[in-house]
């Protein structure tokens, strides 16, 4: 859940600020009045949002340097609006704009909603353009996300895989190598134990218990561990499982025995990350991408932290996000959205890939993501030497990560009810971790009921 981005990428479905709401009008495109008919040459007007908010102040000005250069190299689209947010999915200001119609021509989506939105008829149908992309062919499999049927309904333009992050420095004072960090949850509890030994304020290990972010979290945790949330017709629970029994009971041994969690309770995505960018927390879940953002969003010391592969990880949790086009949108509207997407986000040295101009601004270069393109393709290939030329920052902060997930299977978030299964498996998450004396079985077993009766209400 960046985000960057991040914000993250952020965690799916969690808002911190709300972004600002713009209106429609009779075209039924995102309020965009000047739309020119199919097949005509002439203007096209669009909206977009997730422009970075005016409190980031580089990745705005970048973002607002794309859109004039973008509109000088097409003269014919007029980006006619543009929304800023912080994080892209707010659900409270994403979901009446989307009950209404009132979203933007070109409109971010994160993968929890990427399937229902299709199921909907929320996104329009772009098969029949993605061909007049250059880079769509070298594209990894997180394009099939945004597939079904035989159609594309969007295109990813972010993508992460969970991992273990860590602080070197506070490894260190607890007498760590923090050049070998933990591979087994057995050895995180032992690290986490030796970390809390430090004195009061020190933290083992960090973890979510709210806000969805707490399920989120049960999800990538017993992804690794080998099971699943969902049966595969994603009919049925399936997380009551000796899998989602241990990673409570992870927890528990970690909050009640080793005394090594802390007695705060982290219920959003902000309260960790400020945690951990306080220089006190040892160890938590999160993507690579959660070490820009402490940096960039919480005053973290950046060369203090790095990441490594998930401990014994059987799958990697898959999260990200992507841009679809409202289904109001004419024939011309969508060819000018996508247009702006493979701009600003798919081209090798441009948008998001100008790694020369993140450089020269301050930006950190380097970090191995977003991860779009197969890497035996030319597009994989020039952004691979974009970031190799440009990096600014210690590659070996994320080694760990990218040689110890090598070969595990990514698997994606469950389905298109993932947050409202979120919310349900919150409630375990912040028992075990309130409570010594949690009944973990039958915690699972609440909670599978209910996400059984949401999936049947589905149905």
């Amino acid at each position: 859940m960046k985000s960057h981005k991040l914000s993250i990428l952020l965690v799916s479905g969690l808002a911190i600020a709300a972004a600002a709401a713009c209106g429609t009008d009779d075209s039924g495109s995102g309020g965009d009045k000047a739309s020119a008919a199919p097949g005509n040459a002439g203007p096209v007007s669009i909206s977009v949002n997730c422009e970075p908010p005016k409190t980031n102040k580089a990745e705005r000005a970048t973002f607002e340097e794309d859109l004039a250069a973008f509109q000088q190299q097409n003269p014919n689209i007029k980006i006619s609006k543009v929304t800023d947010a912080f994080p892209c999915y707010d659900p409270r200001t994403f979901e009446p704009k989307l009950a209404s119609g009132d979203l933007e021509t070109v409109f971010y989506v994160n993968f929890p909603n990427v399937a229902r939105l299709i199921e909907s008829g929320q996104a329009a149908d772009i098969t029949p353009y993605v061909n007049e992309i250059r880079t769509f062919q070298d594209y990894n499999n997180s394009i099939d996300l945004f597939k079904k049927d035989g159609k594309i309904y969007g295109l990813p333009t972010d993508g992460y895989g969970m991992g273990l992050v860590y602080n070197k420095e506070v490894f260190t004072k607890a007498g760590l190598d923090p050049n070998n960090p933990p591979k087994t949850w057995a050895e995180v509890q032992a690290a986490a134990k030796k970390i809390a030994g430090l004195g009061p304020g020190y933290v083992g290990y960090g973890e979510y218990s709210g806000n969805n972010v707490g399920g989120w979290h049960f999800t990538a945790s017993l992804y690794g561990r080998g099971g699943s949330v969902l049966t595969d017709d994603g009919k049925k629970a399936a997380f009551n499982t000796p899998e989602g029994k241990a990673v409570l009971e992870n927890l528990h041994q970690m909050r009640w025995v080793d005394n090594s969690m802390g007695s705060q309770l982290y219920i959003d995505w902000p309260a960790l990350m400020k945690a951990m960018a306080g220089g006190k927390m040892g160890m938590m879940l999160g993507a690579p991408d959660v070490l820009i953002s402490l940096r960039n969003d919480f005053g973290g010391k950046f060369e203090n932290y790095a990441i490594t592969a998930q401990p014994e990880a059987k799958a990697l949790f898959n999260g990200g996000a992507g841009y679809m086009i409202n289904p109001k949108a004419t024939p011309e509207q969508i060819k000018a959205g996508l247009k702006w997407i493979e701009y600003k986000f798919l081209t090798p040295g441009k948008g998001q890939f100008d790694y020369v101009r993140a450089k020269g601004a301050n930006l950190t270069v380097g970090q191995p993501y977003p991860d779009l393109y197969r890497p035996d393709t030319e597009s994989g290939k020039a952004v691979n030497d974009l970031r190799q030329q440009n990096a600014n920052i210690d590659a070996s902060q994320f080694a760990g990560w990218v040689e110890g997930s090598k070969g595990i299977p990514p698997k994606a978030e469950p389905g298109p009810y993932a947050q409202e299964i979120y919310k349900i498996l919150d409630t375990p998450m912040s028992a075990v971790l309130t409570r010594k004396d949690a009944n973990i079985d039958q915690l699972l077993s609440d909670a599978e009921s209910k996400v059984n009766s949401l999936l049947a209400s589905k149905s």
